[in-house]
């Protein structure tokens, strides 16, 4: 069943607020082999211009992936996600995540488009200080792959 045109706009209430650790920022510098000090030395983020250690440019996935999954549960959405693939993800910056940022994150449906039998669903989740100050932005795709 083809998604709903209709949802193309729809947004959700604001993620719970999500603090940024330096442990977490640390683990996940390692785990995609970011190697600065400025991910894991607060005096060698300091001396870059930064209030505190920054996290890489895709740590945002952490908070923004459980944010966009408030689309999965929503009923009018009706994506089986046991068809579903990741199509496409990026991310724009206003600027690095430190730790110590308090942050939430709201999720809109961008697009809603079917080619092939296939569905694509487009979400944008903007991450902001709990303050309101732009943080990023998270732009997802996932393809909901149509019947054989």
């Amino acid at each position: 069943m083809a998604l709903d045109r209709d949802l193309v706009g729809r947004s959700y209430p604001p993620s719970a607020v999500y603090e940024v650790g330096r442990g977490k920022i640390a683990e996940f510098a390692t785990a995609i082999g970011a190697d600065d000090p400025v991910h894991r030395d607060p005096d060698a983020a300091r001396a870059a211009g930064y209030p505190d250690v920054i996290a890489p440019p895709t740590f945002a996935i952490a908070l923004t992936l459980e944010a966009a999954n408030v689309v999965l549960g929503d009923p009018d959405v009706s994506l089986d996600y046991s068809r579903v693939v990741h199509g496409e993800q990026r991310f724009t910056h206003h600027r690095p995540m430190c730790a110590g940022d308090r942050l939430v994150a709201t999720t809109t449906i961008e697009a809603v488009r079917s080619i092939g039998g296939n569905d694509l669903l487009t979400t944008r989740v903007d991450v902001a200080t709990e303050d309101g100050e732009p943080v990023c932005a998270a732009t997802s795709m996932l393809v909901a792959r149509g019947g054989a």
